[in-house]
């Protein structure tokens, strides 16, 4: 998003640039449950856990998903502006500072898996170590960041839903290696005059650990702000960053949901 495209962008292994802080704050607005900060510095910091070997591993796709991203070329992405202009090579795609990407196609409900690599070699730390984040509909990201022995606010580390809700364990694995996430989400609802009638829901698996169960999401995953439902739509694109970091990405496909009994009403 354009809230820390541009911050990211330019180096900030210092720790701060612009107002952004690494630590955290305790200036900005309480979150809508009242209990911490966005951001809190304070907040309590997720216990660590070690992944099974057996998520880093290639998962093949379910016969019924989409294909977003084989290794093989940028069919099923596009620019924010401009062709996809990122790196690919031996079956990954890389950052190259060129803008952030989006599916061609939209989605409602739906299931995705994707793996992620942050540089095996560390380069500055907190927020601008491996930045990046799998930004839902444009509005609800769930970060993605080097936090293998990388502290920040506990709510900006890697699988956290960015600014609302830290992972119930950070189940990151060293840097330079590949690590899975699987995310369902539940799209919002609306009645016909366009007001939410259903808040959006996402559960999260690290490496196969649940970080993330059914959490409902509070709004639009703003930086130092609390975000709501304005503009919302109850289908999109799904994005990935660019905040200047060299983040690789391989094996993403998306398996869109549908009602139960559906098969039967057809």
């Amino acid at each position: 998003m354009k809230r820390q495209i541009i911050g990211f962008f330019f180096a900030l292994s210092a720790g701060t640039f612009s107002g952004f802080s690494a630590e955290g704050y305790t200036d900005t607005p309480l979150q809508p449950d009242g209990k911490w900060h966005v951001h809190d510095s304070n907040r309590p910091k997720p216990p660590v856990i070690t992944p099974g070997k057996q998520f880093s591993q290639m998962a093949e796709a379910p016969s019924d998903a989409v294909i977003l991203f084989d290794g093989k070329d940028f069919s099923k992405w596009q620019g924010d502006k401009v062709e996809v202009k990122w790196k690919l090579e031996n079956g990954y795609m890389e950052t190259t500072s060129t803008g952030v990407i989006r599916t061609k196609d939209e989605f409602g409900d739906f299931q995705m898996h994707l793996e992620f690599a942050t540089p095996s070699v560390v380069k500055g730390n907190g927020q601008g170590r491996g930045n990046n984040g799998v930004n839902i509909f444009g509005r609800y990201e769930i970060q993605v960041l080097d936090s293998y022995q990388n502290e920040t606010y506990s709510d900006g580390q890697a699988s956290a839903i960015y600014g609302q809700k830290p992972p119930f364990v950070n189940a990151s694995r060293p840097p330079g290696e590949w690590q899975t996430y699987d995310i369902i989400f539940e799209a919002p609802k609306f009645d016909a005059s366009g007001e939410v009638v259903k808040k959006a829901f996402v559960t999260v698996l690290h490496n196969g650990a649940v970080v993330h169960h059914r959490q409902e999401i509070y709004g639009a995953t703003n930086h130092r702000s609390v975000g709501d439902y304005k503009g919302a739509k109850a289908r999109g694109f799904i994005q990935l960053y660019e905040h200047g970091n060299p983040v690789r990405f391989r094996n993403i496909w998306i398996r869109p949901m549908g009602e139960y009994d559906s098969a039967a009403k057809k």
